[in-house]
């Protein structure tokens, strides 16, 4: 299921191969995102406020990582946008208001823009620059008939999520798992 929510998300932002993506936040889901779209040819940057989340996204093919410090959106994305570049994709994956605003900052004029995280029912963002800069936002729920090519990828070795499993317990073990 987490898989097929990644491939809905890069279906969504009509993620095509060579194109540079911006993946916020580098818990299970941007993880799987990430591997979608490194699997579909992308060069994908991650960010999180974890450096063992963005270790993690390393191992698992990040082509750079960036550790978010701070809660000013615009210059986080002048800091991510100098380490990477504009990225044609940003596919943000926290809900947090202030990812959403480095996302949309850190996406280039023309480009796409997903949101796969929910945090608050209302956040602000920089509404203005995203109309100058005709970014294309989505919203995605969830995922739709995306199961076969979640299969397929994981299938064919392309995605590896079971590389995302960090522990095991027994059913009898719950209070473990926390």
């Amino acid at each position: 299921e987490p898989l097929s929510v990644a491939v809905h998300a890069c279906q969504r932002g009509k993620l095509s191969f060579g194109q540079k993506v911006l993946v916020c936040g580098a818990g299970p889901i941007g993880l799987v995102n990430m591997m979608v779209a490194k699997a579909s040819g992308a060069s994908v940057t991650i960010t999180d406020i974890s450096e063992s989340r963005l270790d993690k996204a390393k191992e698992l093919g990040a082509d750079a990582t960036f550790h978010v410090t701070s809660r000013d959106c615009r210059e986080t994305a002048d800091k991510i946008v100098d380490m990477s570049g504009l990225s044609d994709l940003t596919i943000e994956c926290t809900g947090v208001e202030a990812s959403i605003g480095t996302g949309l900052w850190a996406t280039k004029p023309g480009g796409s823009y997903v949101q796969v995280g929910y945090g608050k029912a209302e956040v602000n963002f920089p509404i203005v620059a995203v109309g100058i800069r005709e970014i294309d936002i989505y919203g995605i729920f969830r995922y739709a008939n995306c199961y076969p090519k979640a299969l397929s990828l994981e299938a064919s070795g392309a995605v590896n999520e079971k590389s995302l499993v960090t522990h095991r317990y027994h059913l009898q073990e719950p209070a473990k798992a926390f």
